[in-house]
């Protein structure tokens, strides 16, 4: 398996709020080839809406099983081939 923490250390500690999904595109090839590809979105809850992201998600047709976790990604380990976690701030897309 791959995973990618994009987050910074500070921001593993503060980006405390994860929505997660299955990327279905993404699934299958590539480093996720004969596998699933997951990826999550990190908020910290004090500058950004995990609400406002969990919508973003949600309309992205390729994004499938959307959950919203609390742990800070220190629990989640998906059964997949391929995992990003991203971190948002307020100038994110998904927060306009």
């Amino acid at each position: 398996m791959i995973y990618k923490d994009e987050r910074t250390e500070e921001q593993k500690k503060t980006h405390t709020i994860l929505v997660t999904a299955k990327d279905n595109f993404m699934s299958g090839w590539g480093h996720a080839e004969n596998g699933n590809s997951y990826c999550a979105w990190a908020v910290n809850p004090n500058e950004a809406s995990h609400a406002k992201l969990l919508h973003w998600v949600s309309t992205r047709p390729e994004m499938k099983y959307i959950n919203v976790r609390y742990d800070g990604g220190k629990n989640w380990r998906p059964n997949a081939a391929h995992v990003s976690i991203y971190a948002i701030d307020a100038n994110h897309p998904s927060q306009k």
